[in-house]
């Protein structure tokens, strides 16, 4: 297990460096000049404009400011925006907002999404079945900012039951709406998911022979089946934390979620390169470091598993 760790972390190397480098290239390479743009429609000092560049590096090659942007990384400098704020210090006030509504998103679609996969996979074909998969169907069907808009018009603006917007970012009881249509889609993927599984393994030769046995029920489902039926699904929730991460940008923006997302977007609006290359490269962390937990989780739920 120990040499199948190191040799994953080994692999993450290339794979966040070739990340990054595209990512850099992707922002840095937009035409425009982000030091003009700062100046609006105002013009421009043409020696301050030089200056500028050269203190954010922005004069040398791209792949010389990548290098430069590597080797502080290293040191954990993400750079200083154009604003003279530290990236760092951006992201230390963004990122436990969108961490919080993201973990709070995970938890609800694998609660609810497991559970109503396994409710529908044992009643397959039943009344409770088809109006589940109805509903996942609407939920897949709709772009997660009409749901958020009508959740928010409809909950927040017509029956008053929640305020239209996040007023305190860190507040769980706030964030709880936010969370719900952030995990909206990813919840009816799980339970479709979830569901399929359990209706192939049920009809497994394991699962016959655990019942003929005269296992109770209780074991014979929470054991053997649910246990064998959650591989795929732990799959797709394990790059899933990232994509919630990621995608929080339309929720955050309704809701007025002071998180990453909006951060990311301001950014990206005021072409803010050294931000969103600091929040992008956090969020390839993100995904490498789901992706090995979800391999070592295989090994969990599957001791047959075993890593070389």
């Amino acid at each position: 297990m120990g040499r199948f760790v190191a040799r994953r972390l080994l692999q993450m190397i290339p794979v966040f460096i070739g990340t990054t480098l595209l990512i850099f290239l992707m922002v840095y390479s937009l035409p425009g000049d982000p030091i003009k743009a700062l100046f609006g429609s105002k013009a421009a000092d043409p020696a301050t404009v030089e200056r500028l560049r050269h203190e954010y590096g922005l004069d040398k090659p791209l792949l010389q400011q990548y290098w430069n942007y590597l080797t502080g990384l290293l040191q954990g400098d993400f750079g200083k925006s154009f604003t003279g704020r530290p990236v760092a210090d951006l992201m230390k006030d963004a990122f436990p907002v969108t961490i919080r509504l993201a973990l709070l998103a995970f938890g609800i679609e694998v609660v609810v999404g497991v559970a109503l996969g396994l409710l529908t996979g044992l009643k397959r074909g039943k009344l409770i079945d088809q109006i589940v998969l109805i509903l996942t169907l609407i939920v897949v069907s709709i772009p997660v900012f009409v749901i958020g808009f009508l959740t928010q018009f409809t909950l927040g603006m017509k029956w008053k039951m929640i305020t239209p917007t996040v007023q305190d970012s860190m507040d769980i009881g706030q964030l709880a709406v936010p969370a719900t249509v952030l995990a909206a889609l990813s919840l009816a993927y799980v339970t479709r998911l979830t569901r399929t599984t359990i209706g192939e393994n049920l009809r497994a030769d394991y699962m016959r022979t655990a019942i003929a046995k005269g296992l109770p029920k209780r074991r014979v489902v929470g054991v053997h089946l649910l246990r064998n039926s959650l591989i795929p699904v732990v799959t797709f929730l394990g790059t899933d934390l990232g994509v919630l991460m990621g995608g929080a940008i339309v929720t955050e923006g309704i809701f007025n979620v002071q998180g990453v997302g909006n951060t990311l977007f301001r950014a990206i609006q005021t072409s803010e390169g050294p931000t969103v290359v600091g929040i992008v490269s956090v969020l390839v962390i993100v995904y490498l470091v789901s992706s090995l937990v979800v391999d070592l989780l295989y090994a969990v739920l599957d001791p047959r598993i075993r890593y070389a």
